[in-house]
């Protein structure tokens, strides 16, 4: 019987019964070494959980406007900012970034918005502000921190649902995201199946492991016995 029949209880899997550090070993074992974003990225507040399928966003700084401009952005605030945001579909997770730490990129009207979509959350590889409202709407955020100055005269969005880069890892349209207080990584496409099974046994024996110790089992055993510590 399957794990899972689709993407909501994938999710509500993720949640319910893994967390970070398992999924990442099995990665790690499957030959996929490089999938964790950058450790400064860390939930907004102790709890929260991030599993959905990736949005990409790509920001860019701008400086003071001479009018003389000619993108096609021009005169535009924000950029495509608010049609990223009212492009994302249920499950999905608003990732941003390529901006520099001037600003930031996430804020309480954007999390009201995205939560009315049935966004899953939004990763930030820079700042957001309005944090106590975030927290109050219980809205899942993963960031670098907490800076209150806004992007409008500083950045904008110049598009999305295009590939980006976070650290070295490369962020696809759909690609899976899962993360806890103890980081962020991404689960390749043509492995999920195999990373979750293998990851919910995993768990399983590590249990284990944890209940042989607790009796009084020594660790160099316990990792004979059950090839894991």
């Amino acid at each position: 019987m399957p794990l899972y029949s689709n993407d909501d209880e994938l999710f509500a899997l993720l949640r319910k019964d893994l967390f970070t550090a398992v999924v990442g070993d099995v990665l790690d074992k499957l030959g996929f070494q490089h999938q964790f974003l950058p450790a400064e990225i860390a939930p907004l507040k102790a709890g929260m959980t991030l599993a959905g399928r990736a949005m990409p966003v790509l920001e860019a700084d701008i400086f003071e406007d001479s009018g003389q401009s000619r993108g096609p952005l021009a005169g535009k605030p924000f950029g495509l900012m608010l049609e990223a945001l009212d492009d994302l579909k249920p499950g999905e997770i608003y990732v941003a970034t390529g901006a520099s730490l001037r600003y930031a990129l996430w804020g309480e009207l954007m999390s009201t918005r995205a939560q009315h979509l049935k966004a899953n959350g939004a990763l930030l590889d820079g700042y957001l502000r309005d944090a106590d409202a975030i927290e109050a709407l219980s809205f899942p955020a993963f960031c670098r921190g907490v800076y209150a100055q806004d992007q409008g005269p500083r950045g904008k969005v110049v598009d999305f649902r295009c590939g980006v880069e976070i650290g070295g890892v490369f962020i696809e349209p759909g690609t899976l995201l899962f993360g806890d207080r103890e980081g962020v990584l991404t689960i390749p496409k043509a492995a999920e199946d195999e990373v979750i099974r293998l990851s919910l046994e995993k768990a399983a024996t590590e249990n284990k492991v944890g209940e042989a110790i607790r009796a009084g089992m020594g660790a160099a055993e316990a990792f004979e016995t059950f090839g894991v510590m």
